[in-house]
This record gives structure tokens, sequence and C-alpha cells, in this order.
């Protein structure tokens, strides 16, 4: 077929096999942004919003998240998670999230914490969108990667 290693001979996806593979320590970082206003970034930062305190309840959801990538993402192992961090960097008018991802496992990380950082925006967005419901979740990457064959990634 076309060299991906989600598809057998005749093209039908499939869970690739790792059990050959070593166990390895594994991270993935992953960053995205909730884009707001001015004032709604006020209340984020006070506390102040009608739905209570974002931030934490985003935090929660973010690590709830990457424990579940397995049940939402298809062809994703499920993988015994060693760490999940999520933070918060406040700006003018966004809230950057960053989603940390440990394992030592066959397989890396970067979905779990693309995952933890999706749904860590998505609770922001749930608990703004009453006082600003053109809010925008953008930006979602994988910042960094370590460990298996390919070593340490980084974007160009």
């Amino acid at each position: 077929m076309s060299g991906l290693s989600h598809l057998d001979e005749s093209g039908a996806a499939h869970m690739v096999d790792v059990t050959a593979k070593t166990a390895t320590r594994r991270t993935a970082v992953a960053q995205g942004a909730v884009h707001t206003r001015a004032d709604v970034i006020e209340l984020i930062a006070g506390g102040g919003l009608p739905k209570g305190d974002a931030l934490p309840t985003a935090r929660v959801a973010g690590i709830m998240a990457a424990k579940r990538t397995s049940d939402l993402i298809p062809l994703c192992h499920q993988l015994a998670l060693t760490g999940v961090d999520v933070e918060f960097a406040i700006g003018t008018t966004e809230v950057t999230i960053t989603a940390t991802v440990r394992t030592t496992d066959r397989t890396g990380v970067e979905m779990e914490a693309l995952t933890a950082v999706s749904v860590a925006a998505l609770t922001v967005y749930d608990m703004i969108k009453a006082v600003d419901p053109a809010a925008r979740i953008e930006d979602l990457h994988v910042v960094r990667k370590e460990g298996g064959k390919t070593g340490t990634w980084t974007p160009a």
C-alpha cells in the first residue's frame, strides 16, 4: 500500500502491533490557545465567570481527556500514563494551554498531549461562551516529543 503503518495490505485501517517494540521513556508536549476579548480574560484570571473558575476546571478536564485518548481516537493504543500536566499562560486576549504527557511504553504520547489541550480548550470555551460566544480555539500543535527510536523532535 502507501507505507502507512495504520493500513494493512488491503488498505483497511488497523491498530499497529507494537508487541515487539521496546518500552522506553516518552514525553510529548502540545499547545493551543483560546482567543477572546480582554474583558473576558480579566474574568478568567479573577475567577469571575458565571459558570465558575475556568482554569482549574479545564486542567482537570485536560488530565481526564489524556487518560481517555484511546477511547476517543480509534487507532490509538491504551497507554499507562505516568504523568500529565496541564498549564495555562494568560495573555491580553488569549489563554495558551500547554499539556505535557509522560509514559514508559512502546508508543508515543503525542495524541494524549493533543487531546489534553483540545479538551482543556473546549472546557475554557464552554465556560466563557455565555460572555463571548465568538471566542476561538486555535493553533493546536505538538511542541516537542521525546523518546522512542526517533528520539527528540521539535518543529522546524
